[in-house]
């Protein structure tokens, strides 16, 4: 590889990189929330810890937005959608331009994510058969992406970034499938009315966007109501936060030739050397940082923008605080109970045999029909391990457990399932890629 070479790449792995990094911070949070909400729910102080999970909030705005549920709920309904706002603009991005912008690119992550969400649903039905608790099959299909990488980055920079790319973008595809899966089995009976008033809101959010509206406020207070419109039709409302994600724009309002022109004349003012010792600026100088400030957005595709301010919001508070709300799983069980349940047993191998299976058994037939090849440096062991990462199912499937069982009894098995098989996929994932891949120069 050429220096010139080596330079451009360098360049284009910085946003991936940094996305890495605080994807891989928000799973170390993730992580600490999940252990504080284990060791609180199974403490003297579980009363505190249930009733601030099953507290009644009501926000009311006049006559026109009513609504009262549960805190966690509000968490699962409404903090959620903006998780999935975020994971909607990433597969916008990675469609447009990125991992998934072409046909080759994209195959591998594709057949590897439908095979870790077929292969695992078959086998949690196979195991479970139609008895109680087989609605839950969509539990094991999900993949945890914040979880995944933040493992992924305990083995430092021997992890090649091909490896990285790959898992990220498996993850994406994977989220998009649960998107779909949520919205067509585990939403509540139909109301089409409100979906009508939630698709002309939509609609005339998404025309006026299209005109050349920009304002963030309209966007916010529309899509606020759309988000409310879903909920009461008995569809999931995470399905709005990605409705709402495909809209926004991704060209920039203005070409990078013309803003290093503007920017040039702007800058002219504060040039003037007699300005330096005075302590606030002249008319002229703060015209121009209007007009800096103006030119800064148009230059900023809004999608990015997006997608790059909150994601901290995402990664630092909505996911915490779902795991804080969901993952206190009680670890005792009444009289005459097991602690662990067949669904539990049944849902971790699902997670860890299931989505090894299915994903390198579905990415070998994508290679066998030369519709793509393994990303470079990578072997089909790393491939194994990547498998097993992918059995971290925590936030998505604890989500999909939530919606799938409404005896408290199945879900505290079902989440104990997803903690074990989680944690075991999560270790033996961690082990097999420690083994297996070189150390770099700069660990050594």
């Amino acid at each position: 590889m050429s220096a010139k070479q080596s330079v451009n790449r360098a360049r284009g792995a910085g946003p991936f990189q940094r996305f890495f990094k605080m994807e891989a911070a928000g799973g170390i949070l993730l992580i600490i929330a999940t252990v504080v909400a284990m060791i609180w729910a199974n403490s003297s102080m579980a009363d505190s810890y249930h009733r601030i999970v099953n507290w009644e909030l009501t926000v009311q705005i006049g006559q026109v937005f009513k609504l009262s549920k549960p805190l966690i709920l509000w968490v699962n309904d409404g903090l959620m959608a903006l998780f999935f706002f975020v994971v909607g603009l990433e597969i916008k991005r990675e469609i447009l331009v990125g991992e998934l912008s072409t046909f080759r690119q994209a195959a591998l992550p594709i057949f590897a994510a439908i095979g870790g969400m077929l292969i695992p649903a078959l086998l949690f039905v196979t195991l479970q058969g139609e008895g109680p608790g087989s609605e839950g099959w969509g539990i094991p299909m999900a993949t945890d992406i914040a979880f995944s990488l933040g493992i992924l980055s305990l083995l430092g920079k021997r992890v090649p970034l091909a490896l990285k790319v790959f898992l990220a973008a498996f993850a994406i595809v994977d989220d998009l499938g649960a998107v779909l899966v949520i919205a067509a089995f585990y939403s509540e009976s139909i109301g089409w009315n409100y979906i009508l008033i939630a698709l002309i809101l939509f609609v005339g959010l998404a025309v006026a966007i299209r005109a050349g509206i920009r304002n963030r406020i309209i966007f916010m207070v529309v899509g606020g109501f759309v988000w409310y419109y879903v909920l009461k039709s008995g569809l999931h409302p995470t399905l709005a936060g990605v409705m709402l994600a495909f809209i926004v724009p991704v060209r920039r309002t203005i070409k990078l030739g013309v803003f290093n022109r503007v920017m040039r004349q702007n800058l002219v003012p504060f040039g003037d050397t007699e300005s330096e010792g005075k302590l606030l600026l002249k008319k002229d100088q703060l015209h121009a940082l209007d007009n800096i400030k103006t030119y800064v957005d148009m230059v900023n595709s809004p999608l990015q923008n997006m997608e790059h301010k909150m994601h901290g919001l995402t990664s630092f508070f909505v996911m915490p605080v779902f795991a804080l709300a969901n993952a206190g799983v009680l670890l005792s069980a009444a009289a005459g109970e097991p602690v662990i349940g067949a669904i539990s047993i049944n849902i971790a191998l699902a997670l860890i045999i299931g989505k090894v299976v299915g994903i390198i058994a579905f990415s070998w037939l994508g290679i066998k029909l030369k519709m793509t090849e393994l990303p470079p440096g990578t072997k089909w062991v790393h491939l194994l391990g990547l498998g097993l990462l992918g059995g971290i199912g925590f936030t998505m499937s604890m989500f999909i457990a939530s919606l799938a069982f409404q005896d408290a009894s199945l879900l505290n098995h079902a989440k104990i399932g997803i903690l074990i098989g989680s944690l075991l996929a999560g270790v033996s994932g961690y082990l097999v890629l420690k083994l297996t891949l070189k150390p770099s120069t700069e660990e050594e």
